[in-house]
């Protein structure tokens, strides 16, 4: 089957491959993917959070934007959604998802003023890492229910933002949201926080079903 047809083509772990990153990913392609040669696309990255470590791929289906895609939804925008290795976390894997990130720019008809990252959990986590690590490589973030780094708000601070927490969460308390929300705002961030009131810590079903937050991604420009 031609990989444009595919709604989530698995690229597993090129271990030997020199260069390569060493993350297995699921790739979403939209489906005028390889009906409109001549275009660039939106990319997303997606973390997965810490139940979906691994080395099967078919686990990373089970939450967030693979789940949707899974279940038959399109996007106007490439998806890419790595797996973390077991017994790892996306703040040790820094230097293997740069290798990815430029592995994506350079395989895939992307257009860089539209290169976005999303998070949950675990992912949340290291969204707010990698984004903080390299806020000149994604137009816009949306950590989902991670644990956070106030201290590097202002690497981040005239980039695009929105933060969704379940204010019951048990696992990753609220508080991990609010800080890094106070501390964004202080150095004059217009972070947009949602806070789901009834909801724990699965703050990423809603999230990632909501039309608003893809509408939202696709009108930041860089």
């Amino acid at each position: 089957m031609p990989e444009s047809k595919t709604r989530l083509a698995k690229k597993t772990a090129p271990g030997t491959a020199p260069g390569s990153s060493g993350l297995g990913y699921l790739l979403y392609l939209p489906p005028d993917y390889a009906v409109e040669q001549h275009k660039k696309w939106p990319v997303v990255f997606f973390l997965h959070g810490a139940g979906e470590r691994g080395s099967d791929l078919e686990v990373v289906k089970v939450h967030g934007l693979p789940k949707e895609i899974d279940r038959g939804k399109d996007f106007p925008f490439i998806v890419v959604a790595p797996q973390c290795p077991l017994d790892e976390r996306w703040i040790n894997q820094l230097e293997k998802l740069d290798t990815l990130f430029n592995e994506i720019m350079q395989n895939y008809r992307v257009e860089e003023k539209q290169v976005y990252l999303t998070g949950m959990s675990m992912g949340g986590q290291g969204t707010w890492f990698w984004g903080t690590s390299h806020p000149e490589r994604f137009v816009a973030i949306v950590p989902i229910c991670g644990r956070s780094f106030p201290e590097k708000a202002g690497l981040i601070k005239t980039l695009p933002i929105w933060v969704f927490h379940g204010a019951l969460d048990p696992t990753v308390p609220l508080e991990e949201s609010t800080r890094m929300v106070e501390a964004l705002r202080a150095v004059g961030s217009d972070v947009k926080f949602t806070v789901y009131p009834d909801i724990e810590h699965d703050s990423w079903s809603a999230t990632y079903a909501n039309p608003e937050l893809y509408a939202w991604l696709l009108s930041q420009h860089r």
